[in-house]
């Protein structure tokens, strides 16, 4: 009997990932206060990569109280030595964040975990590294006017789908976790459920 799936999570690019690999979930929104628990962790000093995965986890749990089958709990932060970095505000923050992020390289702490009857069952910590090329002022200002509020939805203000492509001199790890779902090992896992094919 296959599981039923759901994505516990409002993202449109994370389930778009899941409905482009195959993978028929549901989504719902955990309805969890993220701003409040990273306020917190990082009150606590909980490491970037911790407060990703630990997010993950409450989102997953959260839906999977009420949700039958296997429940996807994601998060992603983005971690310049050990300063976290959320999704920019407007897009005065947004240049400030590629300001900072220019000529250097980051880490995106990307976790992804699979809850069932409320509780976990599997988890993964993807880091891509990304280093990102040295900015002027001119392009920041065109990047940022010609992308408008998408890079709202992103952490570090780049969609690498897209123009973000031009941030960037080099890239370590696999492109699903840059866009926030580390698919290939989830996809592992749900063969193993037998949620997939074999």
């Amino acid at each position: 009997m296959n599981l039923a799936v759901t994505l516990a999570s409002s993202s449109v690019s994370r389930r778009a990932l899941l409905a482009a690999a195959g993978v028929a979930a549901g989504s719902a929104a955990p309805n969890v206060d993220e701003e409040s628990y990273r306020t917190t962790m990082r009150a606590d000093g909980v490491p970037v990569r911790d407060q990703a995965m630990q997010l993950a986890e409450l989102k997953a749990v959260r839906v999977s109280q009420s949700r039958p089958g296997l429940v996807i709990g994601a998060d992603q932060m983005l971690a310049l030595g050990d300063e976290a970095f959320d999704k920019p505000r407007d897009l005065a923050e947004a240049k400030s964040h590629l300001g900072r992020l220019s000529g250097k390289s980051h880490t995106l702490e990307t976790a992804i975990v699979v809850c069932e009857e409320g509780r976990p069952v599997w988890r993964h910590l993807a880091r891509p590294k990304l280093t990102m090329r040295p900015l002027s002022p001119v392009f920041i200002e065109d990047y940022t006017a010609r992308c408008g509020p998408a890079l709202l939805s992103t952490v570090g203000a780049y969609q690498l789908e897209g123009l973000g492509a031009q941030l960037f001199t080099r890239i370590e790890g696999d492109y699903f976790s840059i866009l926030g779902l580390p698919l290939l090992p989830l996809l592992d896992y749900l063969r193993i459920r037998k949620v997939l094919a074999l």
